[in-house]
């Protein structure tokens, strides 16, 4: 699978009109070889979140961001079904508390980075004051256009101290929303899921595709790359960061400490 087709190159200009979200070209298969093939990849992110663990030697962060319905939830469970949860933690970000607004806006998001040896998922993320805050205006142009140089700042220092940062955007239409919410609707067993708050931000689609494509511009470097995921089939999806996760953690080359000198020689009475 060439994941670099999903890449945002540094400095590159982002139309997400441009990217499909229905997209399933680089998979050999269809949907119903999906599961096999996922159960592969689980497989064996279990074995180098295993390897992680034991060496404790690097860190990695994995950024979800997307639409409401785009997958973020989904990706958590299928993805990283299987990991030891020991070593793999989410942080769950959403509307920030009195205490946190009295700080700066990544003092939350520090705090939950990973530590040697861990995965963390950022289950939306410090994106979202470039993302919310400038849709619905909570704070002045002119501070909220800083915090691109800001946060590539805070990544890059994050790369430096050992972590390997990935991004993804879960890209799905406009239309694949729409039946995303209604499944919502006709189910009650997803009520909970549902909220009314949902379609007043889909009224804003267009102010967030704006904000989403300079997010990708100005925030996708060499340390901290975003992925434009196609969305629209989930199980794509989940392949594309499966592959897309497996590969950073093998180009990490890590091995198991070595074991106690003497091992051989212990007869366990």
């Amino acid at each position: 699978m060439n994941i670099d087709r999903y890449r945002v190159k540094p400095n590159s200009k982002v139309k997400l009109a441009d990217w499909d979200p229905g997209d399933d070209s680089q998979f050999d298969g269809d949907k119903k070889d999906a599961p096999k093939a996922l159960e592969k990849l689980t497989d064996r992110l279990e074995e180098l979140q295993e390897l992680l663990y034991a060496e404790s030697k690097h860190k990695l962060l994995i950024v979800l961001q997307a639409m409401d319905t785009g997958g973020k939830d989904g990706v958590i469970r299928h993805v990283f079904d299987g990991v030891n949860p020991q070593g793999v933690k989410v942080a769950a970000f959403k509307a920030p508390t009195p205490i946190e607004l009295s700080h700066d806006y990544l003092w939350r998001i520090h705090q939950h980075t990973p530590a040697r040896g861990e995965i963390v998922i950022f289950n939306r993320s410090h994106y979202e004051d470039v993302l919310v805050v400038r849709v619905h205006n909570l704070v002045p142009e002119d501070v909220w256009r800083k915090r691109y140089d800001q946060i590539n700042a805070f990544e890059e220092m994050l790369a430096e101290e050992g972590v390997t940062i990935l991004k993804f955007y879960l890209h799905i239409s406009k239309d694949e929303q729409k039946e995303r919410l209604q499944e919502r609707l006709d189910d009650p067993a997803k009520h909970w899921k549902f909220s009314s708050g949902d379609l007043a931000e889909r009224k804003r689609w267009p102010d967030y595709m704006a904000a989403y494509e300079e997010m990708l511009e100005r925030t996708s470097t060499k340390h901290a790359p975003w992925f434009v995921v196609p969305a629209n089939r989930k199980w794509y999806r989940n392949l594309v960061i499966s592959h897309t996760v497996i590969g950073a953690l093998e180009e990490l080359k890590m091995q198991f400490p070595a074991a106690e000198p003497g091992l051989d020689k212990i007869v366990i009475e």
